[in-house]
């Protein structure tokens, strides 16, 4: 596992990569970051339609990641709902051979935790794998 902290709008990296992003079991899409993958993805539709929203839980649309990991759009995610989500990604990536992730700064934005725990969670989710972890921040 490589970790890559990068100056890079995230929506520019090469379609080899899986986009990951954190998302309410609400779907509600509605501010930072997330407004961005709804305008390029059209997320809000396909994520409606599996029914109400498992929480934590990673849904998988095409080459994003939908980290679940909070009830509402209002409440905060925990360390613990992130790392859960992760672990669940890291599975999938080993199923179906997914060696390049990007990703923002997860969760320290709007959600507001902190860059240095979140990438030592990432750290440890992804320890044993050959996945290439690229953050982008501009």
């Amino acid at each position: 596992m490589v970790i890559k902290e990068v100056k890079q709008n995230l929506f520019t990296v090469s379609d080899n990569y899986m986009l990951v992003h954190c998302i309410s079991a609400d779907y509600a899409l509605g501010a930072g970051i997330a407004v961005e993958f709804q305008k390029k993805f059209h997320l809000k539709n396909t994520l409606k339609a599996l029914g109400t929203g498992q929480y934590p839980n990673t849904i998988r649309i095409g080459r994003v990641f939908n980290l679940v990991t909070k009830q509402k759009y209002w409440n905060k995610p925990t360390y613990e709902s992130l790392k859960f989500t992760l672990e669940q990604t890291k599975g999938i990536c080993i199923d179906d051979e997914i060696k390049y992730l990007a990703m923002p700064k997860i969760g320290c934005g709007l959600d507001k935790l902190e860059w240095d725990k979140v990438k030592e969670i990432l750290k440890e989710a992804f320890k044993d794998t050959d996945i290439e972890i690229l953050v982008c921040s501009l």
